[in-house]
This record gives structure tokens, C-alpha cells and sequence, in this order.
């Protein structure tokens, strides 16, 4: 991985042995998913009233979106740059209500470009073994609360689309 914008390791201590698990799964080298993922992504993007819900796996160089709404075209980021390389460093969910007032964030062009990101959530896709191979986030332009509810009704999402990789 060439850019690390934030500041702070995003390399978990199991790397190598979650992406064995990861590339083990088959799910990388798929064309977006039409099915279960993308309705998981709609609902998402419909639930929490946010204008982007991304599926994405999180892979040794990049982030790979299996599904998303509001994201059309975008199907890879750097993994220097994609806040789902911080998802995965946690059990819990991850939660920036301002982004710009984070300071790991101040240098990611997420945030700081073009593109505007202010409001970021993602639950992480956890294995039954416990690697945490990707998240599923929702992503706003505009900065927000995000209560323990709301953060409980994202983890179940991510419970979903971990059903349906492990089934």
C-alpha cells in the first residue's frame, strides 16, 4: 500500500492471515453484486437516510465495493485512503459524526477534497473465525448523530451480508 492518509497504523496484526481468509472466500474477483448485497446497500442507503450505503471488502492495496447506492462507477478506492481500512482495525462499529473535526481524518481527500465526506458509519463484515474482511458503510456530505440504535440496526445489516458470504 503506497498512501496511508490518516496518521496511524490501518494494518491489523492478523493481515496476512485475513486476507488468506478473505481471498479464500471467493468474492474478489466477482463483478458487483446484483443480488443480496445491492438490496442490503438500498436499505441501508433508505434506513439511515443517507444519499451513499457501500458494501466493501478490504483488500492488501484496495477497497473493493461489491455493492453500493449512490456510488455508481466508483468499484475500488485506495485502501490509503477509504475509511472502511479503519472499519476493520475494530470489533464495534465505526462512527465519525463530523469528520472534519477528526483529527486521523484532517489529511484523508475524502474529507478535505472535492468530495466532501462529513458523516461516515460502517459495521465490520466479521467471519464466524473472526477476521474482519470488510464493512458495510453509509456515507453522508452532511455531518450527523448516529445513536447506538441506529449503530445496532447497521451491525444486523452487516450480520446479513455475512450469512450470505458464509452460506
Amino acid at each position: 500500500m503506497k498512501n496511508n492518509s490518516f496518521g496511524m497504523p490501518i494494518i491489523p496484526d492478523n493481515e496476512e492471515e485475513r486476507l488468506a481468509k478473505l481471498r479464500s472466500l471467493n468474492l474478489l474477483d466477482t463483478y458487483e453484486e446484483n443480488g443480496t448485497f445491492k438490496h442490503i446497500a438500498a436499505i441501508a442507503s433508505r434506513m439511515f437516510n443517507v444519499p451513499i450505503a457501500l458494501v466493501n471488502l478490504v483488500d492488501r492495496d484496495f477497497v473493493v465495493t461489491k455493492a453500493q447506492a449512490g456510488m455508481d462507477g466508483i468499484t475500488k478506492v485506495e485502501r490509503g485512503i477509504s475509511l472502511c481500512s479503519l472499519s476493520i482495525l475494530r470489533s464495534e462499529v465505526t462512527v465519525f459524526e463530523n469528520a472534519r473535526e477528526e483529527p486521523c481524518l484532517l489529511a484523508n481527500p475524502m474529507v478535505t477534497g472535492e468530495f466532501g465526506l462529513q458523516f461516515y458509519a460502517a459495521a465490520p463484515l466479521t467471519t464466524k473465525d473472526g477476521f474482519n474482511i470488510g464493512a458495510v458503510c453509509i456515507v453522508d456530505k452532511a455531518s450527523r448523530k448516529f445513536p447506538e440504535s441506529d449503530q445496532k440496526m447497521l451491525e444486523s445489516l452487516a450480520a446479513v451480508v455475512m450469512e450470505e458470504i458464509e452460506k
